[in-house]
């Protein structure tokens, strides 16, 4: 049996790599999904995610976060969650739950205390001096506040043939207190069906959730298109509608997988992502879109992850 993983962004890889080995050991797909996004998490570099990722408004690092078995189709989901180290974890947790499975808030952080979770601060010196000069810009320069919104979205295939999905952010940076994105709503930020398979999203969530584009991709699967068929019909013909409709669309990336780890991505933004099975290594690739509207795909080069690596973690003055 085949199994595999893909990701968004080239901040998922090494959890790519880590879930590999999980899956090859007859590891379960909720676990490779958990280890994907955790990885991600605990991360202090990656600013849309987890430890490190960028507050709202008011310096407060609010997180979303959501799971998803494809074989029971359960859920579990949280919104704005503060002070846990992995809300991937508290949200695989509630997707076990028959009720109250998408808590927010305070509700959301006190749940994760009372089972358990780890309780920490965040919010890193690094993202704080970030929050800090960006308010100063704003208020000396009237600059548009919102930037940024990178979710991790992960969907893993294990050898019994079961399916998961699973997203976390830390949402769109400077958003208002109680913002939330499309990443812990089902259909819109993931969706998974062992029976087909899944997809995730990343972009602006407040453009993805017009579409419930993730379910949308795992519906076309179902309806005989391939992963990349899919993932180019539905992002692609919602960016053109979308843009007719309203006047703009906003960044929009999609990741799918089916039940026989075969894989595509739509993108209207540069993107990255990571993806491997049991016939393709580990790999980072790079995503546009064409002019014709379907999906340009090649390796990154090591100039690119050079300079990528340079601008992560260069020093906040």
């Amino acid at each position: 049996m085949t199994f595999g993983s893909i990701a968004t962004w080239r901040m998922a890889h090494d959890g790519i790599v880590s879930s590999m080995e999980l899956l090859g050991q007859e590891g379960t797909s909720q676990d490779a999904v958990e280890k994907i996004i955790k990885t991600v998490e605990d991360y202090p570099y990656y600013k849309s995610v987890g430890y490190g990722g960028l507050p709202n408004m008011e310096g407060v690092l609010e997180m979303d976060a959501a799971f998803m078995n494809g074989d029971t189709l359960q859920i579990g989901a949280v919104a704005g969650i503060t002070d846990v180290s992995h809300p991937i974890s508290v949200a695989r947790k509630l997707s076990k739950e028959k009720f109250n499975s998408f808590l927010v808030g305070q509700g959301a952080t006190k749940y994760a205390m009372l089972n358990g979770f780890e309780r920490k601060n965040m919010l890193t010196n690094r993202a704080k001096k970030i929050w800090e000069r960006r308010l100063e810009e704003i208020n000396h320069h009237h600059l548009n506040p919102y930037d940024g919104h990178d979710t991790i979205g992960a969907i893993s295939l294990d050898s019994f043939g079961s399916m998961s999905a699973g997203t976390s952010s830390s949402g769109l940076f400077m958003k208002q207190p109680g913002r939330v994105g499309d990443s812990p709503l089902s259909g819109s930020g993931f969706y998974v069906d062992s029976d087909i398979g899944g997809a995730a999203a990343t972009g602006l969530g407040e453009d993805l959730m017009k579409g419930i584009l993730s379910y949308e991709i795992v519906r076309c699967m179902a309806e005989g298109l391939s992963p990349q068929e899919a993932c180019d019909k539905t992002v692609y013909s919602f960016h053109d509608k979308l843009t007719k409709r309203y006047g703009k669309c906003g960044a929009m990336s999609l990741i799918a997988m089916n039940n026989k780890s075969e894989w595509g991505v739509a993108t209207n933004v540069e993107f990255t992502f990571s993806v491997a099975t049991t016939s393709e290594e580990p790999q980072i690739y790079l995503a546009n879109m064409t002019k014709e509207k379907t999906t340009s795909i090649e390796p990154i080069t090591q100039d690119w992850l050079d300079a990528y690596e340079k601008r992560i973690k260069m020093p906040i003055i």
